[in-house]
């Protein structure tokens, strides 16, 4: 798992309109979720592919038998298909931008 960290120098101040500006650049659609301490995602997939982006709090991300935390500023890409698991760990609730691939989007890009 390769988690992306936030580089103010190049993407400004963390802030949610820069990272979904940032997002949407890439050409995914963006929804912004609160997830109250305690929150857990067992192991999963989509048929999308997708980034979990995280504002504040701690998300620990498993995934390909290995295990993350991602905090302010850090990015994780989902591919479709890859089984994995979230949760939040400590007493803060997580805001996330979830970001899911447009394949609309994509297509034209492509």
């Amino acid at each position: 798992m390769k988690v992306e960290h936030w580089n103010e120098a190049a993407d400004g101040e963390l802030n949610e309109a820069n990272m979904r500006r940032k997002l949407e650049a890439r050409g995914y659609r963006v929804s912004r979720y609160v997830y109250p301490p305690g929150t857990c995602f067992p192991a999963h997939t989509h048929d999308v592919d997708k980034i979990d982006a995280v504002l504040a709090g701690r998300f620990r991300m498993r995934m390909h038998g290995c295990s993350v935390i991602l905090e302010a500023g850090d990015c994780l890409a989902v591919p479709r298909g890859t089984m994995h698991s979230a949760e939040v760990v400590g007493d803060e609730p997580v805001v996330s931008l979830d970001a899911i691939r447009d394949a609309t989007m994509h297509a034209t890009i492509a």
